[in-house]
């Protein structure tokens, strides 16, 4: 076939990470992170991600260049996480926030303000992610899901589509449910505070 143009080959996933453990040492914080988020159950957290990477790593070579890596990661990750519950038929453990999380990750944490110093302002921060936190996971599953990626990992509306296989519409449409019920179950406590 004189003169035919052969299409280069589709770089792997790998091309912009020298070896699959660079590929998990950059992304492992941020996936588990994210399945923590989710299932609220920090031993849960670490098997999911474990399996995340094997999964990963075993179709490597499916991995279409349309996505991100991450957003790879976090399907992944998503569809993972929901067949644990769908299998278990069970809700998410509370856990402390604190459980399992890295210290130096700021997405762990609400903004900071001025007020830190004050012990009473702190006291009032912490009590208030508390109740974040456990309205967040009190959240279905679907719903859960759009507000961490979005919200708390920062995703835009197109990498959570992605991530998520559904739609953008559909993600804009589970933000406004979930912040809806959000902002119901913290009422009592935002009305008691003012």
């Amino acid at each position: 076939m004189a003169g035919a143009v052969l299409a280069p080959p589709k770089p792997s996933v790998l091309t912009t990470h020298r070896t699959f453990e660079g590929l998990v040492q950059e992304y492992k914080n941020r996936i588990y992170g994210y399945v923590c988020r989710l299932t609220n159950d920090s031993p849960d957290a670490e098997d999911l991600t474990q399996e995340v990477f094997i999964r990963a790593y075993q179709s490597m070579s499916a991995f279409r260049h349309d996505a991100a890596v991450d957003t790879w990661l976090y399907r992944i990750a998503t569809n993972l996480v929901i067949d644990r519950f769908r299998k278990e038929r069970r809700a998410p453990q509370w856990v402390p926030v604190t459980a399992g999380v890295d210290e130096e990750d700021p997405t762990w944490e609400l903004p900071s303000t001025s007020r830190e110093s004050d012990p009473q302002a702190t006291a009032q921060l912490t009590e208030l992610q508390r109740h974040v936190q456990r309205a967040i996971h009190s959240l279905p599953v679907k719903l859960r899901t759009v507000v961490v990626l979005h919200d708390m990992e920062g995703l835009s509306y197109e990498e959570v589509a992605q991530a998520v296989a559904c739609p953008v519409g559909t993600v804009k449409s589970r933000l406004f449910n979930a912040r809806l019920m959000l902002r119901k179950k913290l009422q009592h406590y935002m009305e008691g505070e003012s």
